[in-house]
């Protein structure tokens, strides 16, 4: 194998003209706990240029230059001393640490614990698109909010990746769900299951009053308008800033941030949900590997309907 790979790095933080194609990087070792993953398809969250912009570096203590990029689906082509769960020639995916190097690039090491063996129904560039935005509406819905049966949930921006899988996983557990979208992303989010569609440019969706849970992809004054239509004792859940703990107090309702964490147990399910046709992953758009800065805008103009994925090798 040849020791060097091709990698999309930042050396300093800041807009798109940071991140910088590099041809000589070395391809790394597994620890004696890791995998090396042979990256077929990678996947662009806004996570990924928040950090660029270098907004969460109070969050995540990085080291420069850094490879971005925390969704992969690949290959196993090499495997530390105690891997015994996987296999050179696994065909995988993951959403790795998001503290260590990223997945644009040609290789990247991940913790055998937080990979599992992709979905055989998904394509590489479908797998790639699953893991973080998955991975975080099951985490909000089933671990923070305890979505049960019955349960009137709002999902805010249901035609944006994590919005598109939080639909579809709270109707798998029996939830009645209203979303925000705009009118020309209506029927999507109707194909996904979701059961009232309020169009956030012409309705307020602060009008719904005794909601179980709310769900907040947005911040701001989503969030902020959010507390009243949920009923006593009800839940919010945001990914995007830290809820006031006084507000939900006054509200009497339980407030909380999620910052999504990996885990190959809940990739495993999602892979079976996948398998089983109750999970569809939607795709907005596809770049090659030179193109990140394109893809990066893709994402920054929060029009996405899907996962904006990277195709790094066939």
């Amino acid at each position: 194998m040849n020791k060097l790979m091709t990698a999309v790095q930042i050396n300093d933080y800041g807009d798109r003209s940071v991140l910088a194609l590099n041809n000589e990087v070395k391809i790394p070792t597994p620890a004696e706990n890791e995998v090396l993953i042979k990256v077929k398809s990678a996947a662009v969250n806004p996570v990924d240029w928040k950090i660029r912009e270098g907004y969460l570096q109070a969050m995540l203590s990085h080291e420069l230059p850094l490879t971005l990029g925390w969704d992969v689906s690949g290959e196993i082509v090499a495997a530390g001393d105690q891997v015994t769960d996987l296999m050179v020639g696994d065909a995988v995916y993951s959403r790795p640490d998001i503290a260590k190097n990223g997945s644009y690039a040609e290789y990247i090491t991940v913790v055998s614990s937080e990979v599992a063996i992709k979905p055989k129904s998904l394509s590489w560039q479908e797998a790639a698109g699953v893991p973080l935005a998955a991975l975080t509406a099951w985490q909000v819905l089933y671990e923070f909010a305890k979505l049960k049966a019955g349960e009137r949930v709002l999902i805010h921006a249901g035609s944006g990746a994590v919005g598109q899988f939080a639909i579809q996983l709270a109707k798998l557990r029996g939830a009645y769900v209203y979303t925000t979208t705009s009118s020309k992303n209506t029927n999507m989010v109707l194909d996904l299951g979701a059961d009232e569609v309020i169009n956030y440019l012409e309705e307020d969706f602060s009008e719904l009053k005794d909601l179980d849970v709310v769900f907040d992809t947005i911040g701001g004054d989503t969030l902020a308008n959010s507390w009243k239509t949920l009923k006593s004792r009800g839940c919010l859940v945001s990914i995007i800033e830290e809820p006031d703990e006084t507000i939900a107090s006054e509200y009497g309702v339980s407030a909380y941030f999620c910052f999504v964490q990996p885990s190959r147990e809940q990739l495993n399910k999602l892979a079976e949900l996948a398998d089983t046709g109750q999970l569809k992953a939607n795709i907005d758009s596809e770049f090659e590997l030179d193109d990140v800065a394109k893809a990066h805008e893709r994402s920054e103009s929060g029009r996405a309907q899907g996962k904006i994925i990277i195709n790094v090798s066939k």
